[in-house]
């Protein structure tokens, strides 16, 4: 199983006292790599390589859980920064060139 990233809604998730005891209750599970917590959305984003029903499961403790989504974790910043580099090399190439004319 590789990595994956869980979102959950926890509706009890709603100042910086709760949003404490949810990221401490998941930090316990093995195989949780990192947690991120929103009280704005009253969500939970966690990724790892661990078992969701074990995060829905410590989380209903404290209030009303939702799986929001179940996925891999991607690794989308990677593939922005090459973009961003060749779009860059471009428009530099391009302004040496009309700068030579």
């Amino acid at each position: 199983m590789g990595q994956q990233k869980v979102v959950i809604k926890i509706t009890a998730m709603s100042d910086v006292k709760s949003k404490q005891k949810s990221i401490e209750a998941v930090a316990d599970i093995y195989g949780v790599d990192s947690i991120a917590a929103d009280v704005k959305e009253h969500k939970i984003t966690v990724i790892g390589e661990m078992d969701p029903i074990a995060i829905a499961k410590k989380l209903k403790k404290i209030g009303t859980v939702e799986i929001v989504s179940v996925g891999p974790a991607k690794e989308e910043k990677k593939d922005e920064k090459k973009d961003t580099n060749n779009n860059n090399n471009n428009t530099k190439n391009g302004d040496k060139k009309n700068g030579k004319k």
